[in-house]
């Protein structure tokens, strides 16, 4: 049915990441009126989050990256090939400064709940500090890792020592220096915790650790120049990949 008053915003979405970002760039160069919520008080979405000692992406910084602005391309440069969890946060800031897009987002401020409401047409979307905003369009920009799943293990309760969870983590992260650790992981996470220690603790990693390969090599000048001359062809090819990620 349609209202007799407006909504406070054409969309509302919830998510401050990569996804967030760009769909408020997007959305306000359509002339739309957008506002953007998410529970964490930086910009970011999972890079807000996940700090632990060695985070850093598991793509090419110049794959992961913003494409709608050529500019952004040009003008930011990265220091690492793989580049760690505060240079990306902060890429995402210099995105934000450039299309001046914080005035759209509001941090600190968890979603609720969201309901259409079929008398007036609009979403009803309530925060957790009890406010209710409108809108046309409600959108979900939180992506698929934004919750951590605690593992429930037997027996956990009565273990004596420290139990630390990667997300969220602190920067500095637990001392661990000469303490016998187990770790429980997967995939980058369990690649990239112990390494980064001075002195890495004694222990076993679960499942069995396979081989790595060093991923920070620096960003050399000359290297840079090739991307940056290049960027059109990478950002076709990034359009077509041939890897599938089974969910």
């Amino acid at each position: 049915m349609s209202s007799n008053h407006s909504a406070d915003y054409d969309v509302i979405a919830v998510g401050a990441g990569f996804a967030g970002i760009s769909l408020s760039y997007h959305l306000r160069e359509a002339g739309l009126n957008v506002k953007v919520f998410d529970r964490a008080s930086d910009v970011g979405g999972t890079w807000a989050w996940n700090k632990y000692p060695g985070a850093a992406t598991d793509s090419e910084s110049y794959y992961y990256c913003l494409t709608f602005s050529k500019e952004v391309l040009q003008e930011w440069s990265w220091s690492k090939r793989y580049s760690g969890w505060e240079e990306t946060q902060n890429y995402l800031k210099f995105v934000m400064d450039k299309f001046s897009l914080w005035p759209m987002f509001q941090l600190s401020t968890e979603v609720e709940s969201a309901e259409f409401d079929n008398e007036t047409g609009f979403w009803n979307v309530r925060t957790q500090g009890g406010e209710t905003h409108t809108a046309k369009y409600f959108v979900s920009a939180m992506g698929m890792i934004s919750q951590p799943v605690l593992p429930n293990i037997s027996g956990q309760d009565r273990f004596k020592g420290h139990i630390f969870h990667s997300f969220p983590h602190g920067q500095k992260g637990p001392r661990r220096s000469g303490k016998r650790s187990a770790l429980l992981a997967r995939a980058p996470r369990r690649d990239r915790c112990f390494p980064r220690s001075r002195k890495p603790p004694t222990g076993t990693v679960f499942p069995a650790p396979q081989l790595c390969l060093p991923l920070q090599k620096d960003m050399t000048p000359e290297w840079e120049k090739e991307i940056k001359e290049n960027y059109d062809q990478i950002i076709a090819k990034n359009a077509q990949p041939h890897v599938w990620y089974g969910l």
